[in-house]
C-alpha cells in the first residue's frame, strides 16, 4: 500500500520524493509506504488553506453541513474496509476497528446538524440606547495533529467542527498510522470538499514541518492530540502568534470502587475502561482504586476476565517496552502479578492482559501513563482518601465511580478534578457530548455542542439607537 499527499485538492508525491515505511504492528512486516511530506510541502498545504479560507467562509451553512452527511454515509458504507485497514496498521482487534469507525463517523453527522445552528445573539444594553449584537465567525486556517491509536476518528473529531464552522485545515496524522487518515481525505474529497479546505501532509519529519506551519503568521488555529510533553512544547511555539489552540493530552484516569458497588458491573466497567483500544488510550483507567473490603473479591473477578482475553499487539516495540518496564518496576516495589507481567515470545509487539495488585504509590506506574493493558490495583478505606487518591495526579482527563449510593454519586462527581467523569460506566466517550480535560490534560473540547465554538471567534458589534 502507498499513499500521498493531498494539497489543494490534488494528490501528490512529496516534493523531494521522499518516502517512509509502515509496519504492521501485529507482525513487524512492512504494510505499505507513505509519502514524506517536506518543509516546502507544509507550507504549500497551508498556503492553500490559507487561499481557500475567505471563498470557504462564505458558503452557504447548509452546503456544508451537506458535504458532511455525505462523508458520513461513505464512512459508514465503507465501514468493513476501513477497519480492516486500521487493524492491519494500527493493531487493534478487528472489533475495536469497527466501533472506532462508528464512534468517527458520528462526528461527522453530528457536526453536519451543527453547521446550520451557528449563531449569535441581540440584546439591548442595560442603560438602554446601544444595542448588542454578537456573530460568529470562522477562526481561519486551521493546524490539526492527530494521534495514532484513534487514526481515523480523532480525526473526525476535529475535521468535522472546522468543515461546519467554515474553517480551512492542514491535517498532519502520525507517522505510525497514516493510511487511515488517507482514506478518510479520499472519502471527503468524494463527498464535495472544495480544493484548498483539506489538505493533507504525512510525514517524519516532524518537528521541521509542523514548525513552518506553526509559526507562519496566517495560521489562526492548532489543535493537538498526544502526549502532555509534546503538548506543552506545542503550546509554547503557538505563543508566538498567539494562536487559538485545543490540546488534548494525557490521562492518569482512576477508577474508585466502593464497597456498596455491584462488583460485577464494576468488573465489566474495569473492562470497559482498562481494555479499550487495548489500553493504549487517554481515557484508559490508570489506577484502580478499591475499597478495601472488596478488593480480593474484585481483583479475583477481574485478573480472570482479564486472563481470558487473547493477545494483541500494542503500536510498536518503544510501546511495549514501556509498559513491560512500568509493570517490572512495580513488580520490583512490591507488586504481585494476578495474571500476565511477562512479554512473549514471537514476532509482533503484544503484551499480555496485566494485572497487578499490591502495588505501591513508590512505583512509576502510580504517576505515568501506562497505555498498554496494564490495571494496577491499589486499595483505599474511607471516601474522603478515594477521593485524595484520584486527584493525587498532574493529569484531569477523565475519572470512573462504582457505587450505589446517590448522595456519594454527587459528592464524587464534584469533588474529582477532571474534565469527565464516568458514574458505573466505563466508556464516557460521545460525540454529543464535550470531551476534554483539566490540569495537564489540556484545554479546549471536542463534541458536543461545545466543539464547534473551538473554530468560531465571537465578534461583538454595538451601534446607537436610532441610526
Amino acid at each position: 500500500m502507498a499513499s500521498q499527499l493531498f494539497i489543494n485538492g490534488q494528490w501528490c508525491d512529496s516534493s523531494d520524493g521522499a518516502v517512509f515505511d509502515v509496519e504492521n504492528p501485529a507482525t513487524g512486516e512492512l504494510m505499505g509506504q507513505s509519502a514524506d511530506a517536506s518543509v516546502e510541502d507544509g507550507v504549500a498545504a497551508l498556503n492553500a488553506a490559507v487561499d481557500a479560507q475567505a471563498e470557504w467562509a462564505s458558503t452557504e451553512p447548509r452546503f456544508r453541513g451537506e458535504i458532511l452527511r455525505r462523508a458520513f454515509d461513505l464512512v459508514t458504507a465503507r465501514s468493513e474496509e476501513l477497519a480492516v485497514q486500521m487493524t492491519a496498521e494500527m493493531g487493534k482487534p478487528l472489533a475495536e476497528s469497527r466501533s472506532e469507525i462508528a464512534y468517527g463517523a458520528e462526528f461527522l453527522r453530528w457536526f453536519s446538524e451543527e453547521a446550520v445552528r451557528v449563531s449569535g445573539r441581540y440584546a439591548q444594553a442595560p442603560s438602554g440606547g446601544t444595542k448588542l449584537v454578537t456573530m460568529k465567525q470562522p477562526v481561519g486556517p486551521c493546524y490539526m495533529i492527530t494521534p495514532w491509536n484513534f487514526p481515523l476518528a480523532m480525526g473526525t473529531r476535529k475535521i468535522a467542527p472546522a468543515i461546519a464552522a467554515g474553517c480551512t485545515m492542514v491535517i498532519k496524522p502520525a507517522a505510525l498510522t497514516p493510511f487511515s487518515m488517507v482514506s478518510l481525505v479520499e472519502i471527503l474529497e468524494e463527498a464535495g470538499v472544495p480544493a484548498g479546505v483539506v489538505n493533507l501532509v504525512t510525514t517524519q519529519r516532524t518537528s521541521a514541518v509542523s514548525t513552518a506551519i506553526i509559526e507562519d503568521p496566517r495560521l489562526r488555529k492548532l489543535t493537538f492530540t498526544g502526549s502532555t510533553e509534546v503538548g506543552r512544547m506545542l503550546v509554547r511555539q503557538s505563543a508566538t502568534s498567539l494562536l487559538r489552540t485545543s490540546m488534548e493530552l494525557g490521562g492518569n484516569a482512576p477508577f474508585i470502587v466502593f464497597d456498596d458497588a455491584d462488583l460485577d458491573k464494576a468488573v465489566d466497567g474495569a473492562m470497559l475502561a482498562k481494555m479499550r483500544n487495548l489500553g493504549e488510550a487517554c481515557t484508559s483507567a490508570n489506577r484502580f482504586l478499591v475499597h478495601e473490603s472488596v478488593a480480593s473479591e474484585f481483583t479475583a473477578k477481574f485478573a480472570a476476565r482479564m486472563s481470558e482475553l487473547p493477545l494483541a499487539p500494542l503500536i510498536d516495540a518503544k510501546q511495549r517496552n514501556s509498559v513491560a518496564e512500568l509493570v517490572d518496576d512495580a513488580v520490583a516495589c512490591g507488586a504481585k502479578v494476578e495474571t500476565g507481567g511477562a512479554v512473549p515470545e514471537g514476532a509482533g509487539w503484544h503484551y499480555p492482559p496485566t494485572v497487578l495488585s499490591n502495588v505501591s504509590r513508590t512505583a512509576r506506574i502510580w504517576s505515568e501513563e501506562i497505555f498498554g493493558p496494564v490495571a494496577p490495583i491499589y486499595t483505599f478505606s474511607t471516601e474522603a482518601e478515594a477521593l485524595a487518591l484520584a486527584n493525587d495526579t498532574e493529569y484531569g482527563l477523565v475519572a470512573y465511580a462504582f457505587t450505589r449510593d446517590h448522595a456519594r454519586v454527587v459528592r464524587v462527581y464534584e469533588g474529582l478534578e477532571t474534565g469527565m467523569v464516568g458514574i458505573n460506566q466505563g466508556v464516557v466517550s460521545n460525540p454529543a457530548a464535550p470531551f476534554g480535560g483539566v490540569k495537564s490534560s489540556g484545554f479546549g473540547r471536542e463534541g458536543g455542542f461545545e466543539g464547534i465554538d473551538e473554530y468560531l471567534n465571537v465578534k461583538y458589534v454595538g451601534f446607537a439607537q436610532p441610526l
